[in-house]
């Protein structure tokens, strides 16, 4: 059976989307990931997207509100930025909660700067799931 990973973020449109696609992507065998905001935009920012593709990654994820994953069973929910580490609804208490907070590119617009948040999130989140898979999270 998969473990169970949320990505949470403020507006869930470039962070927690694209840690969702690339866990989904690239360690879907083992692992299913969800992503939802503290304050949802309503959309995937084009430029995530576009970030994504430019790794071999067509995401077809929607801007979700937090709310829509109460009651939901998590292995491990992880909080992408200090707003949503701050504004973590405390009902997710199923499983284990940790935080590892990268820049939001959305404040950019820098294309650059969208490739290495997924760079980045790409290579610690991957790191962070393989860890508590060996029990070390």
């Amino acid at each position: 059976m998969k473990q169970k990973v949320l990505f949470l973020c403020t507006g869930n449109s470039c962070r927690s989307q694209m840690a969702e696609a690339i866990v989904n992507a690239r360690l879907g065998d083992r692992w299913e990931a969800s992503s939802a905001g503290t304050k949802p935009v309503g959309y995937v920012h084009p430029k995530a997207l576009e970030a994504l593709h430019q790794i071999g990654i067509n995401h077809n994820g929607r801007s979700k509100s937090v709310d829509e994953f109460r009651g939901a069973d998590f292995d491990l929910v992880v909080t992408l930025c200090d707003s949503a580490a701050e504004e973590c609804p405390v009902w997710i208490g199923k499983g284990k909660r940790t935080h590892h907070g990268f820049p939001d590119p959305a404040e950019t617009y820098d294309m650059r700067v969208f490739r290495k948040v997924r760079d980045d999130i790409a290579r610690d989140i991957i790191a962070l799931l393989q860890d508590y898979e060996k029990g070390a999270v």
